[in-house]
Formats: structure tokens, sequence, C-alpha cells
């Protein structure tokens, strides 16, 4: 899993951007789209502008249609600052859908401008996600800022600290209305879901039932981002090619993107509740495949009647996990 204040960048990545996104990192570490003093929107284009302003003009001019805001004219900082970071995340993946589907031709040009528009996504995504190194309160809040705004370590909703924080922020809540909020003690490492104690007091069994499963959960979530960062390939690296055939199904008629954090931290929570296993997903490429439940009770060596009774498990599969033909 990547450290949270590492940026993914792509393998592939123009050697340029590549410089100059770890030339970004190394000065980041104050910067945040919060601050004043260290605004991360200067950075951007002190240090990202020049080198994605070189690389757009080493590529046909057709090219910029599908970078955000560069067919209007703009540049990398200038776009992030008019829409919002989190708003050129959607839009710049969208763009690079359209680009992979109707341009790309897989050869060495078209897969260094995927990968590079790939990292400077998820540069993007890190920035509208940076926190400075020292934070203040918001005003009239009196909860410590200091503590982790993350997601849920159970699945892809952010922590009930976390989503408090952002409705503060956005909503300027005073201190009277902070009183019940404090009461409710906000977890910073669950969501409300998923939180140890309910509010009366009692024991969550969600929350025992999903911590139970962790590692299983970090393994799905391990996979899912594997096979997302291309989905062209089997990639999953499950260590058996039936299951890792499953993950490129799966996703390949999918948008999802690695920066699309809570989207792949719900699916894998998904997986892991509705007890997906590793045996079940053979079968299921398996009778994708064609065979019936004699053939992949051989091809499996197991009995028949395991085959039937996993068939009969797997008919109330949610379709988000469903194999598309």
């Amino acid at each position: 899993m990547k450290n949270e204040q590492a940026i993914t960048i792509w393998d592939g990545c123009d050697p340029s951007i590549l410089e100059a996104i770890e030339h970004f990192q190394e000065r980041w570490q104050p910067y945040s789209s919060a601050s004043r003093r260290y605004p991360i929107m200067r950075l951007l284009q002190e240090v990202i502008d020049p080198a994605v302003d070189a690389y757009m003009k080493t590529l046909p001019a057709s090219y910029s249609g599908f970078v955000s805001g560069f067919g209007a004219g703009m540049g990398f900082s200038e776009t992030a600052r008019l829409v919002g970071l989190d708003t050129m995340v959607r839009l710049q993946r969208k763009l690079l859908l359209h680009f992979i589907k109707t341009v790309n031709k897989h050869d060495s040009r078209d897969q260094r401008f995927v990968a590079t528009i790939e990292s400077l996504t998820e540069l993007a995504w890190d920035c509208a996600c940076k926190r400075p190194k020292k934070s203040t309160s918001v005003v009239g809040l009196n909860l410590n800022t200091q503590r982790k705004h993350a997601f849920c370590e159970l699945c892809g909703e952010f922590s009930e600290f976390a989503s408090f924080m952002a409705t503060a922020s956005e909503e300027h809540v005073n201190d009277a209305e902070l009183v019940h909020e404090k009461r409710l003690q906000l977890s910073h490492q669950y969501c409300t879901r998923h939180r140890p104690i309910l509010v009366d007091g009692r024991r969550n069994p969600i929350y025992r039932q999903a911590k139970r499963s962790l590692a299983q959960f970090t393994l799905e979530l391990d996979r899912l981002s594997r096979q997302c960062t291309k989905r062209n390939m089997s990639q999953a690296a499950s260590g058996d090619p039936l299951v890792d055939r499953y993950y490129y199904w799966l996703l390949l008629s999918q948008t999802l993107q690695p920066a699309d954090k809570a989207e792949l931290r719900n699916q894998a929570r998904l997986i892991v509740d509705t007890r997906l296993s590793d045996r079940k997903k053979q079968i299921l490429i398996l009778q994708r495949d064609g065979l019936n439940q004699s053939d992949i009770a051989r091809r499996l060596g197991i009995e028949r009647q395991a085959v039937s009774k996993a068939l009969k498990s797997l008919a109330s599969l949610p379709k988000l996990l469903q194999l598309k033909e």
C-alpha cells in the first residue's frame, strides 16, 4: 500500500514529468489547498506547470483535448484553481477513458501519454487530500485537527472524525453545535457503521466481523488496486491464474482508476462481506468458460456437490461482483 505522503507515479511516465513530481514532493510538506502561507496551487504553478507545458508541446495538438483545461488553453494549476482539484480529477478520468477508447493505439507514445496523465491525476488527487505539516483548527471548532483525517480502516467511507471535519469546515459549525458531536467521541479510525462501540454503549457486531476479516480486506484491496492500473492485462498477482482472471474480467467492464480509493475500498469490503472466496472466483471463471458442474469439479479436484453448493450461494451475488459477458 502507498504511504499517505507518497505520490503514485505510473511506470512509463514521461521522465521530465516524473522528475517534476519528485521535485514537487520534496517541497510539498508544508503546502496544502487550505494554507494561505503555503498554497499548494502556487507550488503546482511553479514546479508542475512548466514540465507539463513542455511535455504537451512534444505531442500532436489533438492530444490537448484529452487533458483537463489544455483544450481551452489553460495550464495544469490554472485548471485546478478554476474547477477545484476534486473536479479536475473526475474530469481527467473521463477524458483519459475517452482517449483510451477512441485514440489509443497502444504504441510507445500513447502508452507514455496514458502513464503520464495517470501520474498527474494521482498528483491532483493527493494534492486535494494533502494536509499541511502543521494545521490549525477551523474557526469555532475545539476538535484537535492534528488527528488522522482518512478513510475508515475497514471500508471506503471516511472516518467519523474526517467526515465531521469536512462538514464543519463547509458549514462553519460553532461550539454550541459541537457539544453533541463531542459526546459521541468521534472515531478517527472508523466510520459510523464500523465504530467499535455504538452510541448506546453496546459493542458493534459489524465492527467485530469486519475486524476479523481485516487481512482479507487488505488482500482484496491490493489485488483490485493492482488490476485497475492496467485493465487490459491480468495482473492481480493472486498466485492463481483463474483467480487473476476473475479480477481481470471484473474490472474490464468498470472505469475504476487507482485514484478511486473510496470505490476500490468499498468493493474490497463487498467481496469480503459476501464471502466471495478464491474458490468461488475459480468456479465463476470456469462457469464463464462454459464448463458444466462436473467439468468444474474435475478441473478443481473437488466434489460436484461442492460446486453445486457454491453456485447456489453465488446466485445472490451483488451485480457489482458478477462477471459480464
